[in-house]
């Protein structure tokens, strides 16, 4: 039997499509300061953690700034408006739902490979404090599918954040809906959760390991199996997107089980 899903994690979704517009209105300019989580909540009917996760996903494009506190400077300022190219990366946000799955795959196939590699490079080490976290998060027995993805793909973004590429980090959230939607989607056809929820963790570990082994080449390919492995499992050659998926590539540097096709 599948697990269950829910529509509860795409909320925050609502919310970041709700600012986006007022922002590329003109209604929201910079100085503005943004409702505060409890009110987002409550005028767009999501959880405050809806509101939580888009208001973060804003400040990582650079449009907004979240200060700690309940004085007068607290809670988020808005600290730019969305021209030229992070115009279009916002739009990219609202439109990357109804993008084929498997381009989605090819192109966090691309990215997320470059940015593993980049960051087992890296000098001095790149900060993966905020990765560890949502591991540690993560291997909570308590999680639902929907929350444990929710995490997953926070984990992903967030060594997005630390390559410190910006480019690559806005596309990353720009693509968020996409990559969660087919990430939910896919869970129906999983017959044993527990079981994959531990292989993705245990990929996940492999890849920071690799990273701060500084192996270029196996944080690389580990971060390209996770990712397509993943697709293989929930989206099978007989699904509608499934023709076209993207396959793991094997190599002699990953250590990372093979996942089930």
């Amino acid at each position: 039997m599948g697990a269950a899903t829910s529509d509860a994690p795409r909320a925050w979704r609502t919310v970041l499509e709700h600012i986006e517009q007022q922002l590329l209105d003109g209604a929201l300019r910079p100085g503005d300061r943004l409702p505060g989580e409890r009110a987002l909540s409550a005028e767009l009917g999501v959880g405050r953690s809806s509101a939580r996760e888009a208001l973060r996903v804003l400040e990582v494009l650079g449009l907004i700034r979240t200060a700690a506190g309940s004085g007068p400077n607290s809670g988020a300022i808005i600290i730019a408006t969305p021209g030229g190219g992070m115009s279009a990366l916002m739009r990219l946000q609202v439109a990357a739902s109804g993008f084929p799955v498997a381009d989605i795959v090819r192109t966090r196939l691309i990215l997320e490979s470059s940015v593993a590699g980049d960051l087992a490079d890296a000098a001095p080490a790149a900060d993966l404090s905020a990765a560890d976290l949502l591991l540690d998060a993560m291997d909570s027995p308590d999680l639902a599918p929907t929350e444990f993805l929710a995490l997953d793909a926070a984990f992903h973004l967030a060594l997005a954040e630390a390559s410190g590429n910006q480019v690559i980090t806005a596309t990353m959230a720009g693509l968020r809906s996409g990559i969660e939607g087919y990430a939910l989607e896919g869970v129906s056809a999983i017959a044993d959760w527990s079981a994959t929820s531990t292989r993705l963790r245990t990929e996940h570990r492999g890849i920071v390991e690799a990273i701060r082994a500084a192996d270029a080449a196996t944080a690389r390919s580990r971060t390209h199996d996770h990712i397509s492995g993943y697709y293989a499992e929930t989206f099978p050659p007989s699904s509608p997107s499934g023709p076209s998926a993207p396959t793991a590539t094997p190599s002699p540097a990953s250590t990372t089980p093979e996942s089930p096709a």
